[in-house]
């Protein structure tokens, strides 16, 4: 795809996400919204790198897919011998509050208490984040075809469970709060691999949500969490390729982004004094790295420390991973690699292999090199895929 094609695409991709969280307003139907603003997209794809892109993008999408749902409908209902349910009419040219309410409302469909987290995760995720099935799975560490089952499951009880498109009720919000959280912070640890559209859209969801639920340790912390690390987005990359935090240039960092993220830190671990809050907890992790003049000044304890607050409320292997990369940091590789050889039901997750493959280069092994391979295997993104085999592939280093 030529550079204008690619162009196209992550527009199409960025539109595509408020386009269907309109049309599931207007049709009432996240599936049919699904399919219809599928073949809008195919469309858009078809004609918009030849004809040039339209005036209004969005407009264009909203129209297209209406069309099609349209088409669906009344196709259906002459297959059943119905008469053909009139769908609302809507503004195609939509202002951006009601753009917003759209996407609050998808957010809070999908994160109903009547789906099981893992499902309001997945199923979000798929919509709100434009991930492909497979890419929802390899994020949620489950197979394919499991996936899959569970995202035509959760769509199914929406539509029979009658669940409204709405946001819900004050005393309804924090039924919904786990849900939603995991949900933003996922869509923007995905962009934080990269997909730039993906990670604009996390900040701007936990903005949203922090001002829906101002007094929430849960959204300031996600907030406070998402904000010190996009502050280090400048300096993340490098000619498209990912640059290590050892590495990156501070003085590109967006101090502004920090300060805010560094007060919302305070004013959660104010309202959390006794018990711990997950998202404060790994803000205050994201902070300590913000906070130090170099990569040299870490203060490694404090890190490890907070890790060591995380795992007592979040328990994971994922967190023991993260807790042991640090570790390595401050006692050597090979006390990083013990702790990483020691977590169970990693094996299919990318990072876990790419921090085997980080640590035994450190070391010298030339085990890093299968490592290496099985990190990509098993989805490492192609960016980091590039920069680990560079350094695997180069004389041991730090």
């Amino acid at each position: 795809m030529t550079h204008a094609g690619d162009a196209v695409a992550r527009l199409v991709r960025d539109e595509g996400t408020r386009v269907l969280a309109t049309l599931v307003r207007v049709t009432g139907s996240v599936d049919l919204a699904e399919d219809a603003v599928q073949d809008a997209v195919v469309r858009a794809l078809e004609t918009w790198p030849r004809d040039g892109v339209p005036d209004n993008p969005r407009g264009w999408l909203l129209v297209a897919a209406r069309r099609r749902a349209v088409d669906v409908v009344r196709r259906e209902a002459k297959r059943l011998g119905k008469e053909a349910d009139a769908m609302p009419a809507f503004d195609p040219f939509p202002d951006p509050v009601s753009v917003r309410d759209d996407l609050l409302r998808l957010v809070f469909t999908c994160c109903h208490p009547a789906l099981s987290l893992d499902a309001q995760v997945a199923l979000a995720l798929r919509t709100l984040g434009g991930l492909s099935t497979l890419e929802v799975a390899r994020a949620l560490l489950v197979p394919e075809a499991t996936m899959a089952k569970r995202l035509t499951r959760a769509k199914q009880k929406i539509a029979t469970a009658h669940i409204p498109y709405r946001v819900p009720s004050s005393e309804e919000l924090p039924s919904r709060l786990a849900g939603v959280a995991s949900t933003v912070y996922l869509i923007f640890n995905e962009g934080y691999t990269g997909r730039e559209s993906l990670l604009v859209e996390g900040v701007r969801l936990a903005r949203l949500l922090a001002s829906l639920m101002p007094d929430e340790p849960t959204a300031l912390g996600l907030l406070a969490l998402v904000l010190l690390q996009d502050a280090r987005r400048a300096a993340r990359f490098s000619s498209g390729e990912p640059v290590l935090l050892a590495d990156q240039d501070r003085s590109a960092w967006d101090f502004a982004l920090i300060k805010e993220g560094v007060e919302l830190v305070g004013t959660g671990l104010r309202r959390t004094p006794s018990t711990p809050n997950a998202y404060v907890v790994q803000a205050a992790i994201a902070a300590c790295h913000d906070l130090s003049p170099s990569y040299s000044e870490t203060n490694w304890d404090a890190v490890i420390s907070w890790y060591d607050v995380l795992l007592s409320i979040q328990d994971t292997p994922v967190v023991r991973l993260n807790r042991a990369a640090a570790v390595a940091e401050r006692d050597g590789p090979a006390a990083g690699l013990a702790l990483v050889d020691a977590l169970p039901g990693l094996d299919d997750y990318p990072w876990w292999h790419a921090s085997r493959a980080e640590l035994l280069h450190r070391l010298g092994s030339p085990a890093a090199f299968e490592a290496l391979e099985r990190a990509v295997e098993t989805g490492l993104p192609g960016p980091h895929a590039t920069r680990l085999r560079a350094r695997v592939n180069s004389p041991s280093s730090r």
